[in-house]
């Protein structure tokens, strides 16, 4: 289900989310586009990091990234800090933590579980947590939220709820942006997931997706990535092949290109940490 543009305005949004203190836990590439964006429309909003160079970067007014131009960065309203304390006044927090691989190719969620562990001892009753970071489908579930109970000595469900909500930052692309491309959004109970909706939807002029279930939205952005790392390997695999045959692989795409099904990719690198990461995940869960 889509939410269309109309939802968008804060008119839209219920009471309780326009007084969300919002923290956003990790500020690489994902993660300080959606603290900007999220405080040009809340009036409370922090970003975390663990890295005190980062911040400092931040603080100065310089996103080394990219995605946030230093013009940006000088007006923005955003409050950036190294202090977990900050997390304490939040009562929806949303977690852009790295997922990464090991040397042997298996998912590291080691950044996901610190996270938790660092947001436990700070997490208030009746707070929402929402986790971006890519995973393979119950993560959220059956990792996330045992160690965020643990931490807290809260009960997942009822002192405290989760979401997710994949990202789709496109680093350098000045065009995809947070507010263009449909956010999909999921969350364990329709409060919740209210709350959510009304967060996501203040910024994402595109509109939202709503999932039936969290471990959708895992599932839903695991394969996007897998779907376009396979399929960029099969265009470099047909271009060796019809190098070898002398012939101009652009020319047979532009052919193959005009059956109305046909799916437009090209031979090329993998670009991004995800697209060669992702698949990874899937194949664990698998």
């Amino acid at each position: 289900m889509v939410i269309p543009k109309p939802f968008l305005n804060n008119d839209a949004a219920t009471p309780t989310s326009i007084a969300e203190r919002i923290a956003v836990v990790g500020l690489g590439y994902v993660g300080l586009p959606v603290a900007d964006a999220l405080a040009k429309k809340f009036a409370h909003v922090a970003g975390f990091d663990i890295s005190e160079r980062r911040i400092a970067a931040l603080q100065k007014g310089h996103d080394w990234t990219g995605e946030i131009s230093d013009e940006d960065m000088a007006s923005s309203t955003l409050s950036v800090t190294s202090d977990p304390e900050a997390i304490k006044e939040a009562s929806f927090i949303i977690v852009t933590v790295p997922t990464p691989i090991d040397d042997a190719n298996r998912p590291d969620l080691g950044p996901i579980a610190s996270s938790c562990e660092l947001i436990g001892p700070r997490l208030k009753k009746g707070s929402v947590v929402v986790f971006e970071s890519t995973v393979y489908p119950g993560v959220t579930d059956d990792i996330c939220a045992p160690l965020l109970e643990k931490h807290s000595g809260l009960k997942r469900g009822k002192d405290f709820f989760l979401g997710y909500s994949p990202e789709r930052i496109n680093p350098g692309d000045k065009v995809h942006r947070l507010e263009s491309i449909t956010k999909i959004v999921s969350a364990e109970d329709e409060a919740s997931l209210d709350r959510v909706k009304a967060v996501y939807g203040a910024v994402v002029e595109a509109g939202l997706h709503i999932a039936p279930s969290i471990k959708v939205a895992e599932a839903a952005k695991v394969i996007e990535n897998t779907q376009r790392d396979l399929n960029i390997a099969l265009m470099n695999e047909i271009s060796l092949i019809f190098d070898q045959m002398d012939i101009r692989t652009r020319d047979v795409l532009d052919a193959a290109g005009t059956k109305w099904n046909f799916l437009p990719f090209t031979p090329g690198l993998v670009g991004g940490h995800c697209i060669g990461v992702d698949p990874y995940y899937l194949t664990s869960a698998a």
